[in-house]
């Protein structure tokens, strides 16, 4: 757990000196650097944070898995759902091939 913890105080560390060189903090406001933001405001303490962030990492995978299942069983289920959202993907991308 101490691992775990320290880990966690190294990568928000981390994001937070990537945070204070950034030129356009737009390209990079994600969760995590909200969360640091309402730390330097006063708003959460650095314990509030690394909370906020194991919690996302732990918790993450599993609750994004299950709504990516029930999300392909709603489409597979609506016919017309899908042929819309392949008609969608293929306007924008075109003749490329999809990647991740």
């Amino acid at each position: 757990s101490q691992d775990l913890k320290g880990a966690m105080e190294t990568l928000i560390e981390q994001k937070r000196q990537k945070l204070s060189t950034v030129e356009k903090l737009d390209d990079h406001m994600d969760f995590a650097s909200q969360l640091i933001f309402a730390q330097n405001r006063g708003d959460l303490t650095a314990e509030n944070v690394n909370q906020c962030v194991l919690e996302m990492m732990i918790a993450a995978p599993d609750t994004l898995s299950v709504t990516l299942f029930f999300m392909l069983i709603l489409i597979a289920e609506h016919p017309t759902v899908e042929e819309d959202m392949m008609r969608e993907i293929e306007t924008v991308v075109g003749k490329q091939e999809l990647q991740s």
